[in-house]
């Protein structure tokens, strides 16, 4: 099972996830040009990808989703609010309605010898759902678009591998950046990004032994930067109430505009 990030940030996201035999993309908010730029770093092409995880409807989520859904006929998964918000919007084109499979939170299903575990997050959209991935015993999760977490958020990131997590601003740049007042309340509100120090916080409590790597994502380019992100969350897990220190897992920042390195889990 591998894992990288094709693109991830707040212009837009782009997350692959695969086995030998299955490959997934959650979310597709880049141009087709881009992920398919993306696939063929990874040795692959849009015909290999057996599924879209839509998150929700989002432009950064969904930019490039007609393009390759009409191009190479992917399935695309998504629950039934944000399957009609998409199908309720213009520029993405006409997408056949036979594509769409409409999935549940808290209902897990498969794509071969992938198992997909979406979960509910907090999030200004119409039905928003994160994803967690498990291929035999290994499991990783892409958790964005998260205004708060809670117990349950918690339970649905435990034990895993590889985890991206949304880290999208920092409070203060946010605060006195030039964002408009509504935007500002809209982003720091429980409906709308996770902050680098609750991302912090929320990776002290799902921190365990065998976790492999966590990579940060979703950055703001406006209220934050990568190396302020990622230690501000290192400066959460050293002082929070955790056996681990923050150089005990790799931490690294997804880009905007590169692919990350590929994590094999």
């Amino acid at each position: 099972m591998r894992m990288c990030s094709i693109a991830s940030g707040s212009s837009g996201n782009c997350i692959y996830i695969g086995s030998e035999n299955n490959h997934i993309l959650i979310d597709a908010g880049i141009s087709g040009k881009r992920v398919e730029a993306g696939l063929k770093e990874l040795d692959l092409k849009g015909n290999d990808v057996n599924g879209i995880l839509i998150t929700h409807e989002h432009s950064d989520h969904i930019k490039g989703l007609g393009v390759l859904a009409r191009k190479y006929e992917i399935p695309i998964y998504t629950t039934p609010g944000t399957a009609a918000a998409i199908r309720g919007m213009d520029g993405l084109g006409k997408i056949n309605e036979e594509l769409f499979v409409e999935i549940q939170a808290d209902m897990p299903f498969d794509i071969g010898d992938l198992k997909i575990s979406p979960f509910s997050i907090s999030h200004d959209a119409a039905e928003p759902v994160a994803y967690r991935i498990t291929c035999g015993n290994r499991s990783a999760a892409v958790a964005t678009d998260l205004g708060v977490y809670s117990d349950y958020t918690v339970e649905c990131l435990k034990e895993l591998d590889v985890l991206l997590l949304e880290a999208n601003h920092d409070i203060h740049m946010l605060e006195v950046g030039g964002y408009p007042y509504y935007l500002k309340r809209r982003i720091a509100g429980e409906r709308g990004h996770l902050s680098n120090e609750s991302a912090g916080k929320l990776l002290c409590q799902v921190l365990h032994d065998n976790m492999k790597a966590v990579l940060l994502g979703h950055l703001s380019k406006e209220n934050n930067y990568a190396e302020l992100a990622r230690e501000t969350v290192k400066l959460e897990v050293q002082l929070g109430d955790t056996p681990y220190e923050p150089g005990d897992f790799p931490i690294s920042v997804a880009s905007r505009d590169e692919i990350s390195p590929c994590i094999r889990i």
